[in-house]
């Protein structure tokens, strides 16, 4: 695959914001790795392997286990994710797929069982961001860096 361009050369000033929104989000006081289970879930469904492949390292050099990321896609079937990660994992899948859901009020009930106003705004903020990011990737054929396999460099 050939990247069709460079984001940050071409619209340094408009990617300049969009890391400005991510540090907000960083700052913000939502869990790290938290934050990381929902860009990648959204990465997941947008099929966005840019930054799937950014947010799985993320992940693990912060403390998520691999396990966790593998079973990311099955979620909801699975006892190793909190009820927080579960409402945010489902708020994220009803607005990545917008379209379809329109954000029923269920989700935002679930959701606000979870979180407070506060944390609501950062996380659906946290939510369009990583969707903005997908599509601009996934649109300019961002690719992800090439790691020699561990059993391979031995």
């Amino acid at each position: 695959m050939t990247p069709r361009m460079n984001i940050f050369l071409a619209a340094p000033e408009g990617s300049k914001a969009m890391v400005a929104v991510e540090a907000s989000i960083d700052k913000s006081g939502l869990e790290h790795g938290l934050i990381e289970l929902v860009r990648m879930r959204a990465s997941q469904i947008n099929g966005c392997a840019f930054c799937i492949y950014l947010h799985a390292k993320d992940a693990v050099k912060h403390g998520e286990s691999d396990l966790r990321l593998h079973m990311l896609d099955g979620w909801r079937e699975s006892p190793l994710f909190t009820d927080r990660e579960r409402a945010a994992l489902n708020w994220t899948e009803s607005l990545t797929r917008i379209a379809k859901t329109h954000a029923p009020d269920a989700d935002y009930a679930l959701l606000k069982s979870q979180f407070s106003d506060t944390e609501i705004a950062y996380l659906t903020l946290l939510i369009g961001t990583i969707n903005l990011w997908n599509r601009v990737q996934i649109g300019l054929r961002a690719v992800h860096p090439i790691e020699q396999p561990v059993a391979a460099a031995a």
